[in-house]
């Protein structure tokens, strides 16, 4: 038996319960790993909340890092100690799980296991954000590219990344304090949107031109605004929904504004395939390993005080990585 988080009617961060789960033995394709640290992210939330669909009841959690302790047939690329980690489905509020190992990739020694455990769906999703999804004429040093919630874990990220690239990235965050954060790790300008109008601001720092990109995770409050940001042929790429889902709206406003391109992207679209995965992670790996992006954990919380993280992730109480940690 292990211990695990798990929820069974969907709500609020109350309905996150300690309980105790037997784990087997691997099957085909599959592993076990004993977690070491295990990440928090906002996905959790909208599992929990039931904004995304789940059968209940259900061990949230999409990404952790550990040892592995048993690996099922066919599995070549793990073997028993191996240090590992991951960004995976639902699952990882737990001391230990099986898993497809699919998605789960070797940790370099050089990478600790709280830093594995903050960086797998987060750098990631940084990873397929500035490197997949490009406008139609690409991304060149020197472009501008807006990143909302620049100070949460995907944005410090992303905001170093972005450095490297030579783009200059436009951060938005929520308070000043946030906006230095994001500046002092790449980010070019920093836009506090609770004293500016962020669209307005853009336009400014860009001499009327707008952005190529805008990455939004934020959702609802975002997205008319963000869509004034963009250039002509501008990408507006959605990958979260942290205020709400986008309402629905008349494509119309997409030409109105400049023949606009709207994607709505998801991590796991791109990490469909084992070698697609393991690209997607050595990239992210080197970029680590090599000084370029460093892996900000702004928080630590023990896995039994999971509602405490949930409750400070919702008010926007954190920066950079949440982890859960373990005994």
């Amino acid at each position: 038996m292990v211990q695990a988080i798990q929820i069974h009617r969907h709500g609020g961060p109350e309905e996150l319960r300690i309980v105790d789960l037997p784990v087997g033995e691997p099957g085909p394709g599959e592993v076990r790993i004993r977690h070491r640290a295990i990440g928090l992210n906002f996905i959790d939330v909208y599992f929990r909340t039931g904004l995304y669909a789940s059968a209940l009841p259900l061990v949230p959690g999409g990404e952790g890092a550990g040892v592995i302790e048993a690996v099922g047939p066919g599995v070549t690329h793990l073997a028993v100690g191996d240090r590992a980690a991951y960004a995976g489905p639902q699952g990882s509020y737990c001391e230990a799980r099986v898993m497809p190992a699919a998605t789960v990739c070797k940790l370099p020694d050089a990478i600790d296991f709280d830093t594995g455990a903050a960086m797998m769906l987060k750098g990631l999703t940084a990873q397929y954000l500035l490197r997949k999804c490009k406008p139609v004429e690409g991304l060149q040093p020197g472009d501008f590219v807006l990143f909302h919630a620049a100070a949460g874990g995907v944005g410090l990220i992303a905001c170093q990344w972005a450095r490297a690239l030579g783009l200059q990235l436009i951060g938005t965050a929520g308070s000043d304090d946030k906006c230095a954060l994001a500046l002092a790790n790449g980010a070019a300008h920093a836009i506090n949107y609770t004293r500016e109008d962020f669209a307005a601001r853009v336009q400014e720092i860009t001499g009327g031109r707008g952005v190529k990109v805008v990455y939004d995770s934020v959702g609802k409050d975002t997205w008319e605004g963000s869509l004034s940001c963009l250039r002509p042929f501008g990408l507006m790429v959605s990958f979260g929904n942290a205020s709400g889902p986008v309402p629905p709206f008349a494509p119309g406003i997409l030409g109105a504004k400049g023949s606009l391109y709207v994607t709505r992207q998801t991590l796991f679209t791109h990490m469909a395939t084992r070698e697609s995965t393991q690209a997607m992670a050595d990239d992210l790996f080197a970029v680590v390993t090599s000084g370029q992006v460093k892996i900000h954990i702004g928080q630590r919380f023990a896995l039994q005080d999971v509602q405490q993280a949930h409750r400070a992730l919702e008010a926007r109480k954190t920066t950079g990585c949440t982890i859960l940690t373990l005994p």
